[in-house]
């Protein structure tokens, strides 16, 4: 039998949750090395509680297409999904009449560096869409994956240096985490976290992996 993701079964809650985040306006520090501005995820103890309760079962990647996850989408004005993100997580960006961000600087969390040149971050699916589909997200519709997507209210989108990115590709925790080790709690608390809302499933390896990150939280 399918699932339906935990976040049909919120809908109030998370329609809420929804408006609240596409709309508030996130302060940034200006510190040049200020953290992005991921959602906070969940604490340590309640991402612990919350991997206990998800289904291990094996990946199955066969039919997979991006292109069954349409991003970016509009999210207000002539500003897409990406657009959107850029501006939360950088540092006095600028933007021109078509949202694409002209100037600032950016923090990618991931390994320490800072940029000055959009073109140089990607917008991590911090639960990679491939990852989502092996886990569950092939029975969803097209709807329910655009949702996933371009989430901006989990801690599932955070701009990133591009090749950190690339080099991630799919990967879960058992294979990759951030090199900068004071962000691997919060990356695998925000893993935990999108996993638990979307009622994916986790692999073997991937669970015990991440009981032994967040046992050091």
């Amino acid at each position: 039998m399918s699932r339906r993701p935990k976040f049909y079964a919120r809908r109030r809650l998370a329609t809420l949750a929804a408006l609240t985040g596409l709309t508030a306006s996130i302060a940034l520090l200006d510190s040049p090395t200020a953290s992005a501005a991921l959602p906070t995820p969940v604490s340590a103890a309640t991402a612990r509680s919350y991997l206990s309760s998800l289904t291990v079962a094996a990946e199955n990647r066969t039919g997979y297409s991006r292109d069954l996850f349409p991003h970016w989408i509009t999210i207000s004005g002539s500003c897409d999904t990406r657009e959107t993100v850029l501006k939360r997580d950088g540092t006095n960006v600028t933007t021109s009449s078509t949202c694409a961000a002209t100037g600032g600087s950016w923090y990618s969390p991931y390994d320490g560096a800072t940029w000055t040149a959009a073109s140089d971050l990607d917008i991590d699916h911090l639960v990679p869409l491939a990852e989502a589909w092996d886990s569950g997200a092939s029975k969803w519709t097209t709807a329910q994956r655009q949702a996933f997507a371009n989430d901006l209210t989990r801690p599932q989108l955070i701009a990133v240096t591009d090749n950190v990115n690339q080099s991630k590709g799919d990967q879960d925790p058992a294979t990759w985490v951030p090199s900068r080790s004071a962000y691997v709690c919060t990356y695998v608390r925000a893993w935990v976290q999108v996993k638990y809302y979307y009622n994916l499933s986790v692999d073997s390896a991937e669970k015990s992996a991440l009981q032994g990150y967040l046992a050091s939280c």
